[in-house]
């Protein structure tokens, strides 16, 4: 239900005129006719299903493979103002990856956190499994690894870490010692449980 308000405004005549203003609790759809609705539901998922290219393009700032793109993936993964924004500037083909058959999968059965820190443990697992295939025996590195990685994201965004305001090299090393504790205390972990 759209209520208004009426608000007075003086021009330069002087003379007072009433403009109407709605007011909504519903969002900005609601004005919308169902032809409007659906365009911008076709624009939405226009936006999710950008290919790996343009894809690489929006994280990195230039296309995959140039010149300066391992650069500007460093530059704005480890500059990133909070944990989540490292993720989403670190390794764009993975992410993506992980974003389009992991994540929103995930998203559309669990909540948003539970479905963030699963794809994290499936990343996580992947890794471990590529060790594994190479080395020829069981190794659980990566998956606890990545696990409290994704609960670092988590508790980023429940507190509002935003530290975009600091100069880059204070953001790099936030983010590196985000990553070095979670490495830190998955080998004590692993070492406390003898894990292999």
């Amino acid at each position: 239900m759209v209520s208004t308000r009426s608000l007075l405004h003086n021009t330069s005549s002087q003379r007072t005129v009433r403009r109407r203003i709605p007011w909504t609790s519903r969002g900005k759809n609601e004005n919308m006719n169902t032809d409007q609705k659906g365009f911008s539901a076709r624009r939405q998922k226009q936006r999710r299903r950008l290919t790996l290219a343009q894809y690489i393009r929006r994280r990195n700032g230039v296309p995959a493979g140039s010149p300066g793109s391992l650069r500007n993936m460093l530059r704005r993964s480890l500059g990133a103002g909070s944990f989540a924004g490292f993720w989403q500037y670190w390794n764009p083909v993975w992410g993506y990856g992980l974003a389009r058959y992991v994540y929103s999968p995930l998203k559309r059965v669990f909540p948003t956190t539970a479905a963030l820190i699963m794809t994290f443990v499936v990343c996580g697992a992947l890794h471990d499994s590529v060790i594994m295939a190479v080395r020829g025996s069981a190794t659980f590195l990566f998956t606890p690894w990545f696990f409290l990685l994704g609960v670092g994201v988590v508790f980023g965004r429940a507190v509002g870490m935003d530290f975009s305001s600091r100069p880059w090299l204070i953001r790099a090393r936030v983010n590196l010692t985000y990553v070095g504790v979670c490495l830190a205390v998955t080998l004590i972990a692993r070492r406390f449980f003898a894990i292999p």
